[in-house]
Parts: structure tokens; C-alpha cells; sequence
């Protein structure tokens, strides 16, 4: 395999895992010492449920978004640079997320959706792939 195929995606999954341990797991222990949240509550200042619900969440998300994220890089045949693409619309769909969450919970929407947009970009990516490894197989 072309190391280019997949050096794109490599560094969107370091990052989406930077983002989610180092940057949102560190906020939500930061909040829960500064506001006193003593574990294992999950309430208590608001700051901190919205942090955590944040963390949480965006965990969520990496169950569908990493295997789509490879899926798409091995079996696509086309842009080799188009499922890291379609990563970094997730990135950058969880960090809005984390910024609305944090401003005003209710209006987080353009985060999620741009999230799922980041997502299901990838699963057509994979779905396409597998077309074009369907034909190749015989």
C-alpha cells in the first residue's frame, strides 16, 4: 500500500485522540477540581456536567467515526487525501460542538451536524470503496 494512502489519516487520528484524552478529558478533570465535583459524581457545576457531557459524547462519536475513518482510507480508491478530509470535518465538528456545548447547550446543533457530516462522509467513502474492491475481486 501507498504510504501516502494513508499518512493523512494517521495524523487525523492522532489528533482526534490529542482532542479527546489531552483536551477534553484534561477540561473535564480541571472543571471537576475547580468547581469540586469529587469523583465519581457526574454533577454538580454546571460548567462541569457540560464538560463532561461533551467528553462523554465525543466518545461516543469516535465508535462510528474511527472504523469509518480506516474503512474509508484501505478501501477507497480515489483521492487519497479525501477520507482525512472528511476526518478533519469531524475534528473540527467536535471542537464547534465543544464550543457551543460550553456557550449555551441548546444551540450545539451545527456542531453535531457537522460531525455527522464528517462521519457519513466517510461511510459513503468505505461503501464506495467496497464497490470499486467488489468488481477487482473476480
Amino acid at each position: 500500500m501507498d504510504p501516502r494512502t494513508v499518512y493523512f489519516s494517521e495524523i487525523i487520528t492522532l489528533l482526534a485522540v490529542v482532542l479527546y484524552y489531552f483536551v477534553m478529558g484534561a477540561r473535564v478533570g480541571m472543571l471537576r477540581g475547580r468547581h469540586g465535583v469529587k469523583a465519581p459524581a457526574t454533577t454538580g457545576h454546571p460548567a462541569f456536567e457540560r464538560a463532561y457531557r461533551i467528553h462523554c459524547n465525543t466518545g461516543e462519536q469516535l465508535i462510528a467515526f474511527f472504523p469509518a475513518l480506516w474503512l474509508a482510507t484501505i478501501l477507497f480508491h480515489g483521492q487519497y487525501w479525501l477520507p482525512a478530509a472528511f476526518g478533519a470535518i469531524f475534528l473540527a465538528g467536535r471542537v464547534l460542538y465543544m464550543q457551543l456545548y460550553t456557550a449555551d447547550p441548546e444551540k450545539r446543533t451545527a456542531g453535531a451536524f457537522t460531525t455527522m457530516a464528517g462521519i457519513l462522509g466517510l461511510i459513503v467513502l468505505a461503501a464506495i470503496g467496497l464497490v470499486q474492491n467488489w468488481g477487482a475481486m473476480g
